[in-house]
């Protein structure tokens, strides 16, 4: 697991891990559904963790994505790398490197089948958010 310092005058450092388990959070607290992470870093280099969260309207999708945003900036002062897909609705894509934030209708989401894809990376159980 890699440790990630922001650039900040205070040096915050942090795990990928810990941006993963933040996402996770700050898009649970927009009521995203049937959240998925799977740690994917000893099986692909693109990444160390991929969160998969679905949401039920274009607006959803929007709020959730700028919840993750938002909460990642405030917390560990680090912007995504690109984000993909807000102007087009169904899948939003939020990119920090380390850490890639699918944003996924929930026919985006059967179709692309996402977990099956990255099946062979390790499930991570997240914790009940309150």
């Amino acid at each position: 697991m890699q440790t990630i310092t922001a650039p900040t005058s205070s040096q915050i450092s942090f795990t990928s891990e810990q941006v993963a388990i933040l996402a996770a959070k700050a898009a649970d607290d927009r009521k995203a559904g049937d959240m998925v992470l799977i740690k994917v870093s000893e099986v692909s280099f693109i990444a160390d963790y991929l969160l998969i969260v679905t949401g039920f309207s274009r607006a959803q999708l929007r709020a959730i994505s700028e919840s993750v945003q938002d909460e990642i900036e405030k917390t560990y002062g680090i912007s995504p790398m690109s984000t993909e897909g807000a102007s087009h609705g169904d899948w939003i894509l939020v990119d920090y490197g380390d850490v890639i934030v699918h944003i996924m209708s929930p026919d985006g989401r059967e179709f692309y089948n996402l977990e099956a894809f990255w099946g062979h990376g390790e499930m991570v159980e997240l914790p009940e958010f309150e």
